[in-house]
């Protein structure tokens, strides 16, 4: 949008187990540039770029002789606190964002409310495979309670059915790009405008 405020974050986090760097500009074009060491976490992170439309960079180096929870974590929680950062004050966006994506046999769900209120709802078949790649796939729920955690949004994310496990955890991030993508974009018909009775988000 011509002449508005650029939306970008820029969050930098290190501790005794990881150093992350995350940037990210929500007015993009999908460019991403991702490493964490983790391969299947990289191509799930580059799909949030890709189809949000958000110009992303992360950087992670994290503890992996160990495992890799505190790297997956880290970033995640880097991420939620760059996403909030270039939410800005939220006027004139959307607010509220749903997105369902197949990935073959497996479906997608996921309703976003950019409200200031860390909640998350979340639901998967159990019966996945433990592991895709060096990727635990019960990590999926703790990548968005972290992320939810410090991007302070309300956030549903259900997988009715699914058989392949990179496939259901891939469409969750396809489904949360986009409803991101559409919860944060801004509207022209509400410019200037708080989406809130409260005059707070």
């Amino acid at each position: 949008m011509s002449g508005a405020t650029a939306r970008v974050g820029r969050v930098e986090r290190t501790t005794k187990e990881t150093t992350v760097l995350v940037e990210i500009d929500l007015d993009g074009t999908g460019q991403v540039d991702v490493s964490t060491g983790v391969g299947f976490y990289d191509h799930m992170l580059d799909q949030l770029g890709r189809h949000g439309l958000f110009d992303l960079k992360v950087k992670t180096d994290g503890d992996l002789h160990i495992d890799t929870h505190h790297t997956i974590e880290d970033t995640a929680l880097a991420l939620g606190a760059a996403f909030k950062q270039a939410l800005g004050d939220k006027v004139g966006i959307y607010r509220f964002g749903n997105c369902t994506v197949p990935l073959d046999e497996s479906l997608a769900q996921v309703t976003v409310d950019l409200s200031g209120r860390p909640y998350l709802v979340h639901t998967e078949p159990e019966t996945m495979a433990p592991m895709i790649g060096t990727y635990d796939t019960t990590m999926t729920r703790h990548i968005l309670e972290s992320f939810v955690a410090q991007a302070q949004i309300a956030l549903h994310v259900h997988v009715p059915y699914g058989r392949n496990a990179h496939h259901i955890v891939e469409c969750q991030f396809k489904a949360l790009a986009r409803a991101l993508r559409y919860a944060s974009e801004r509207d022209s018909r509400a410019a200037g405008i708080l989406p809130s009775t409260k005059g707070a988000l």
